[in-house]
This record gives C-alpha cells, structure tokens and sequence, in this order.
C-alpha cells in the first residue's frame, strides 16, 4: 500500500484544541461548551448518534461555521489564521460537495492549483485512495458515495498536511474499503499525523482510534483513551467454574454480572487474569467487552444526558 508521509509537526502537544466551543441557533443549542484535544501520531474517534453536534463542531473547527462563544486552534493557530490551511490541515466535511459535471481527476487537479502543490500530486493522490485512471476520468456525477468518499479524501491529503479534520469518511463504503481506510488513516498516525475521525458507527472507530470523545446532545458525555474507555467497558470471561472466577474478583471489589456466556467484570484483562491465576481457574475465554461495552456505556450516558436536559428544543442541523 503506498504510504502518505505527513510533514512533521513543528512543535509538540496537541495538534487540535477545543476549549469550551459553543454554537446556538436561536433558543436551540447545538455544540454546548465541548472541550477535547487531540495529540500528534494518534487517531481520535468523535463518536455520537445522528444530530448529536459533531458535524457543527468540527465546522466550527474548520472555519466553516462561527462560533457562538469558545474557541479551537488547529497547529496553535485559529484555522483561518493558517497560511495557505490546506497545506496544514487536510478537511472532508462533506464528500458530496462536488462539482458533479467535473471527472474526479479534474477535482483534483483544481485543488492543486489553489494551494499550490505539484501536478504530481494527483497522481499520488489518485493511487492513494484507491481510484483508478478509468474512475479518475468519470465525471463526479457517475460516481458511488463510496467513490467520492475517496475522492474527498485525496483531496483532503492533496496539501501534504500534518492534521487530518474527517466527517464520517466511512459513510457509503463497503467492508472492503472500510478496511483500505483504517490502514491508510493508521499509517497516516503512524508516521507522526493527528486524525480526528467523526463516525456514528462505534465499532469501526474503536477499531482504529487511539482516543475516543464521546457526544450526546451537543454534550461530550466521555472521554479518554481507547484502553481506559473499554475499561470502563469491562472485560467478558468464561472458565471451568464461574463461580469461583466471580468470587475471586468480588474479593477484589470488582463488579461482576453473569449470564450463560459467562462473565462480564467492570475491570480491565490483566485483572481477570491474574484473579483466576490467584484462584486456580482455567479460563477458556478472555476479551474485552469492546463495541457492545462501549455502546452500552454510550447509551446509558447520553440517556443521563437527555434526563438531565428534558425535550430538545429542535434537531442539530449536523
């Protein structure tokens, strides 16, 4: 797989700051003072239903949307405050924002001249992504969604840039391409870029992030590492005797819930493991709780969320 190498960032710390952003439409409020970061090397999964702010807030990000009141800083610097932004920060708000009568190639090769990259780029651009010279010469409005998630991508790596701002960039395609993008944005992090991924989809993000942010309702509800956070969502164990391995971690003051699969224990692996050591049980199954934990988790807070607000006022326009 050819590889992107993102320029290095020029300072350390975090590359996206957001401090309190807020966004209100009349009496409704979208985005309600959010705070998050997001560091260098790393892939940081924004995660939330349909309408739950994040589409508002990475527009405030971007410079696409003003703020009601916050602020965020991309690199150090307001976004529209970057010389030349797309050399910096690579954006795909909306994959379907494109002109439908030009060919993906020419798409491109218009970015290029506005930023002021190489003709070559495309080319790099193109192979990266996946689209062929066939594909490339279609016009836009032939294209799949899948195929112009691509083509939006390219165009969000045609600058080179250190920082990577995506909107729901698995949105239309197939398990395959699912699995090309975790290994094209994984790499990217690998090699010293900082994505930020919005998804609702909390399986596909918890494979790749590092870093999960969680939103309900314009609210962050959670937020940490990926390990922390599947932590919190338990590690599920089966043994010979589940009986024992349960006692063995109540001893321990770990929460345990039971069902025929087993056990599921609000603690991480490592303690699971070394409980059933302790008390001479064989597990024959050890994983973390993943998505479904997470999802449970996610659920269970932005039902605390929607308690503690009452009725919304209206739907975010994300």
């Amino acid at each position: 797989m050819l590889m992107w190498h993102p320029h290095q960032p020029a300072e350390s710390g975090c590359m996206i700051a957001v401090e309190n952003l807020t966004k209100r439409y009349g009496t409704f409020t979208a985005v309600d003072a959010i705070t998050f970061e997001a560091r260098p090397g790393s892939v940081t999964g924004f995660l939330g239903p349909n309408g739950a702010g994040k589409s508002t807030a990475m527009r405030m990000m971007t410079g696409l949307t003003p703020p009601t009141s916050g602020r965020s800083t991309i690199l150090g610097h307001p976004y529209a405050s970057l010389p030349n932004p797309a050399r910096h920060v690579g954006v795909m708000i909306d994959a379907t924002a494109q002109h439908p009568g030009r060919t993906g190639r020419e798409v491109l090769h218009l970015i290029g001249m506005q930023i002021g990259v190489p003709k070559a780029r495309v080319e790099g651009a193109l192979q990266l992504v996946g689209l062929t010279d066939e594909e490339s010469k279609r016009r836009v409005r032939n294209y799949s969604l899948g195929m112009r998630q691509r083509l939006g991508l390219a165009g969000a790596l045609m600058g080179d840039p250190q920082v990577l701002v995506l909107d729901e960039p698995a949105n239309g395609l197939d398990p395959q391409g699912i699995h090309w993008m975790r290994q094209l944005l994984r790499a990217y992090a690998d090699q010293g870029g900082t994505v930020l991924l919005s998804s609702h989809l909390l399986h596909e993000v918890q494979i790749i992030a590092d870093d999960l942010v969680m939103i309900g309702r314009g609210r962050i509800v959670a937020q940490g590492s990926k390990a922390d956070l599947l932590g919190a969502a338990g590690t599920r164990a089966n043994s010979v005797d589940n009986a024992v391995l349960a006692a063995a971690l109540q001893a321990r003051g770990v929460e345990v819930t039971g069902d025929r699969t087993g056990v599921v224990a609000k603690t991480d692996a490592e303690t699971v493991g070394r409980a059933a050591l302790e008390a001479g049980v064989v597990l024959t199954e050890l994983r973390t709780s993943g998505a479904e934990g997470l999802e449970e988790m996610f659920l269970a807070l932005t039902a605390a969320d929607a308690r503690d607000s009452g009725p919304a006022a209206a739907k975010d326009a994300a």
